[in-house]
């Protein structure tokens, strides 16, 4: 039963995507700090699409091909730890096949290419991230050739913004949860043995005190412009029950049930525990890196390969019905 109904909702989804746009995709730069981000947009157009290797993804897209004039809204997307503007290709093209902008960011300082941010300013790594993400927010709302394919209504522009593990955080920081690096600290004193891969990251159990000010700089990560926010599989553990708690912007999880990466009941559970209203959407038998695209080639992380999923598990079915899913969230929360 479990194949057959996935199988139909598979076709469904296929179905409504028939009717969907093409996918143009477009690179650009956007100062952030001291360094300019890489910034990959995928967007609705009837150019004709095709598959395009980059690297260890595939793009499906036409490339440069014109925009339509007008979008549903713009979806901001934040990648993990080392990650890449296109890890989560699959996901941005469903979106962009539903008629929205998505900008996904190579975060500067924490990507495949370097990981300075972290290594060297672990301290600011929480609140660079969120900013980051603002910067290039600042900078297409500004763009003549993007912001007035923005839709807006009263309350401003139609923004939402999506990200995986600690691109989850980043985008649940938007939406007004605020990091305590003492949380972390203590946590990773107490818990290593059960969250063993989280606290084996960079030196967050050996970190010392949070410096004088992280508090109030944290107030600053919130962004109003953000509506709807959806984290995958996000790093939760650090923020506060009492920020999460008055957290009002739509927000839904997605949590792989078997992450060993980030063991829910650390992270996904407890942004959930403390933020009722927040739909959570659990994934059976699925790893931390599920909700990323395939890469041609093996990528080893403290985790495993990217690659790999538990037996059983289909990796391409899940991240089209995801794709679906996504579109149809972000459709109620900015619509």
């Amino acid at each position: 039963m479990r194949i057959f109904v996935r199988s139909f909702l598979t076709w469904l989804l296929s179905a409504a995507q028939a009717l969907a746009f093409q996918v143009g995709w477009q690179e650009i730069h956007v100062p952030c700090g001291d360094q300019d981000a890489t910034v990959a947009l995928y967007y609705p157009t009837q150019a004709k699409a095709r598959g395009i290797t980059m690297g260890p993804f595939t793009v499906n897209a036409a490339i440069y091909g014109d925009p339509e004039p007008t979008f549903k809204g713009l979806i901001l997307l934040s990648h993990g730890v080392g990650g890449s503007e296109l890890g989560h290709s699959r996901l941005c093209e469903a979106l962009a096949g539903h008629g929205y902008l998505v900008a996904a960011l190579r975060h500067p300082g924490d990507n495949w290419q370097e990981d300075t941010l972290l290594k060297k300013t672990p301290e600011r790594y929480w609140s660079v991230r969120p900013q980051q993400v603002s910067q290039v927010l600042d900078a297409l709302l500004a763009d003549p050739q993007w912001k007035k394919r923005i839709p807006r209504d009263a309350r401003g522009p139609r923004v939402g913004a999506l990200g995986h593990s600690a691109g989850g955080y980043t985008v649940l920081a938007l939406a007004g949860g605020e990091p305590d690096l003492a949380r972390l600290r203590e946590h990773c004193l107490k818990e290593c043995v059960e969250d063993p891969i989280f606290c084996s990251m960079g030196r967050s159990a050996q970190e010392p005190a949070p410096p004088v000010g992280l508090a109030a700089q944290s107030t600053k990560l919130k962004d109003p412009r953000v509506r709807a926010v959806a984290a995958m599989a996000p790093v939760g553990v650090l923020f506060t029950a009492e920020s999460l708690a008055a957290v009002r912007t739509t927000t839904a999880i997605w949590e792989a049930v078997s992450d060993r990466f980030l063991v829910p009941k650390f992270h996904a559970e407890w942004v959930k525990r403390n933020m009722p209203a927040a739909e959570l959407h659990r994934v059976p038998n699925a790893w931390h890196f599920a909700f990323m695209d395939t890469p041609s080639m093996t990528i080893v992380t403290p985790d495993g390969d990217i690659s790999a999923d538990p037996p059983g598990f289909d990796r391409k079915t899940f991240l089209a019905i995801l794709g679906g899913e996504l579109a149809a969230f972000f459709d109620r929360a900015l619509q």
